[in-house]
């Protein structure tokens, strides 16, 4: 082993001392040291000392050098930037014109920024989220909302809307999370990388929240427990079961 290594610097020292002959052949003669520098022999035995160090840096150049190259970086897929968080003066709640259990919330004009639908779910009817920022593929998160005294958090995922990613999620609507959004103040919606987009105050929201609610099925009803008629007590028999008296004798 430790003559292959031997080998292998000899090679390496052979390449690099040939490669320097070149450079030398082509810028010609090798200038004279000025007055006052030391002398030609003590700069060659410098040189020499230094030679086999020279050699060995050539040999083994930085391990950082092709880091990049190795590892293909330029393939890894990094997680998109978060986004500025939008203005929403002037932003404001308005039913869908093609579903009226649908809410959509951002400035008229302008790409809808939010929206709250009513659907039914599998046994009772759950309210559908939706934030419309650019997510990455299959990334989940959590969706908090805080006003009105009210502080909740719901799960969102990243839902394929077409050939983009946006924010989407569902909860039953009998949630108490839900809460927030009936009062009569603002409300922060905050999505980590999708800013925090505040929502204003508007009845809409929670008259949405109370029809949904109004349409999941009415609980049945507990089974009154069996009545126990206690049996009627016996009366007594009073017939009279005695042989008559025997007639009078004459």
């Amino acid at each position: 082993m430790f003559a292959k290594s031997l080998t292998a610097v000899a090679v390496c020292l052979t390449r690099v001392f040939l490669n320097s002959q070149k450079r030398q052949s082509g810028k010609g003669a090798v200038s004279v040291p000025a007055a006052g520098h030391h002398a030609p022999g003590d700069q060659i035995g410098r040189t020499v000392a230094l030679l086999p160090l020279a050699l060995l840096a050539a040999c083994n150049p930085p391990a950082a050098d092709d880091y990049v190259a190795r590892v293909g970086v330029s393939g890894r897929e990094a997680p998109s930037p978060p986004i500025v968080t939008p203005d929403t003066s002037g932003a404001v709640w308005v039913p869908s014109p093609a579903n009226p259990l649908r809410l959509l919330y951002g400035k008229p004009g302008e790409p809808v920024l939010f929206a709250l639908e009513c659907v039914q779910g599998a046994r009772e009817p759950v309210l559908e989220y939706t934030r419309f920022a650019a997510a990455d593929p299959h990334a989940k998160a959590i969706l908090a909302l805080i006003g009105n005294g009210y502080v909740a958090r719901l799960k969102i995922d990243a839902a394929r809307e077409g050939n983009r990613w946006l924010w989407q999620g569902r909860e039953v609507a009998t949630s108490p999370n839900f809460e927030g959004l009936t009062g009569a103040r603002q409300v922060e919606a905050t999505v980590p990388g999708a800013g925090s987009l505040i929502l204003n105050p508007s009845q809409l929201p929670g008259a949405l929240i109370d029809q949904c609610r109004s349409l999941a099925p009415p609980a049945s009803p507990a089974s009154a427990p069996a009545v126990v008629v206690p049996p009627e007590p016996t009366q007594p028999d009073t017939t009279n079961t005695a042989a008559p008296p025997p007639p009078p004798a004459r």
